[in-house]
């Protein structure tokens, strides 16, 4: 390792993608990506025929983005309010930020909160794994408590010891996904309660990414709340994954601080344009929801037919499986080579927290998955 380079990166393992190779020989099309929660439909034609002309009429690539999101920002909150049902005085532009992807966010909070060792942050496993890796880069603690067998919960008995005896540093921040990644399941009542009751000296993150599928949001409470945080994506729903943008929705307080740590120019104006375009014709990019939700539904129905499998109901438009105990001694080693079939074949899934996150694909994807699936799991079982 350099000698000037922090000894604790050595420890660290960066984030890894997914990657071309193990794919057959086929057109990028015939590749199922159902791997990285991604919507399966891209933007309509006449959507990207509108985004050309506004590369070519309203973008001068020598002239620096709109730094201050103005546009932007005002558009997200029109959306977040009626989204929410909320009064048109509920959220301004003043409660929004924007960010290279949520990570940036994730990241702009980080700094923002526990750097010098003011701070460690609290997770439940298994969850987003970016919250981790981000914090460990910055040299930023990790306290992890785990999630119910059954469920999935937070147990919340060990985060709340954990709150009250992690002490150099204190907790700061405490990150929860709603609906959770990858095991799909939203908050409960329970684990509301015990954040409502978290003293103010701790940033709550609710990271909503995927809002427009579950329809389940604390957005309402989270505006009256200065230790709430809202973070949301257009890479999912919106289908703009290859733009990269992430927002927040929090107290103007805070988001005047994460504009003081964000960096300048963060957000491309093509990336700015583009979801001011989708915003603008968010019906009809959300029309797809109910098709991606029914195709959930099918999903989850051939999956519990799977003898092998055990299988929780989502919120979300991804699906969590893992081998019964009574499958496989090994099952870990089962799954990377029931993933790796599948690649083969053309269809990408994640192994991921001793199970399977299968993102829900379009009706012809949703068949070939349950088709390949269904036969390698039957295969590589009985070896």
């Amino acid at each position: 390792m350099l000698p000037f380079i922090r000894s604790d990166l050595a420890q660290l393992t960066a984030y890894t993608p997914h990657t071309p190779e193990g794919l057959p020989h086929a057109e990028p099309t015939h590749i199922d990506h159902l791997d990285t929660n991604e919507s399966p439909f891209d933007l309509p034609a006449e959507l990207k025929q509108k985004l050309g002309w506004a590369f070519e009429q309203e973008i001068q690539s020598n002239r620096y983005p709109d730094g201050g999101h103005a546009a932007l920002k005002q558009a997200i909150a029109q959306y977040a309010i009626a989204s929410a049902q909320l009064s048109e005085t509920a959220l301004s532009a003043s409660n929004i930020s924007v960010g290279n992807g949520s990570d940036e966010l994730i990241r702009s909070l980080l700094i923002a909160t526990c750097l010098k060792n003011e701070g460690s942050i609290l997770v439940a496993e298994p969850t987003f794994s970016m919250y981790g890796i981000l914090a460990r880069t910055l040299g930023i603690p990790v306290v992890s408590v785990g999630r119910s067998p059954e469920r999935f919960q937070i147990d919340l008995d060990a985060a709340q010891q954990a709150i009250e005896q992690t002490n150099n540093p204190p907790i700061r921040v405490v990150f929860v996904v709603h609906p959770n990644s990858p095991t799909g399941n939203a908050l409960n009542e329970a684990e509301l309660n015990w954040l409502r009751q978290l003293p103010d000296s701790i940033l709550i993150v609710i990271d909503e990414a995927y809002f427009e599928f579950s329809q389940t949001t604390t957005l309402p409470e989270a505006l009256q709340r200065s230790n709430w945080v809202l973070l949301r994506t257009f890479s999912k729903a919106f289908r703009l994954a290859a733009h990269r943008l992430g927002y927040a929705i929090a107290h103007p307080d805070l988001i005047t601080t994460l504009e003081k740590v964000r960096l300048p120019y963060n957000v491309p104006s093509f990336t700015q344009i583009a979801a001011l375009t989708c915003l603008a014709h968010q019906q009809e990019l959300l029309t797809v929801i109910p098709t991606i939700l029914q195709e959930r539904d099918r999903l989850l129905q051939a999956l519990q037919t799977i003898p092998q499998l055990q299988v929780w109901q989502s919120d979300a438009n991804f699906i969590f499986v893992r081998l019964k105990p009574e499958a496989n001694p090994n099952p870990d080693a089962m799954l990377t080579a029931v993933q790796q079939q599948l690649k083969g074949q053309g269809t990408l899934i994640r192994h991921v927290s001793q199970g399977l996150r299968l993102t829900v694909g379009t009706p012809d994807e949703t068949t070939r998955l349950i088709e390949r699936l269904t036969a390698a799991i039957a295969l590589i079982t009985a070896a």
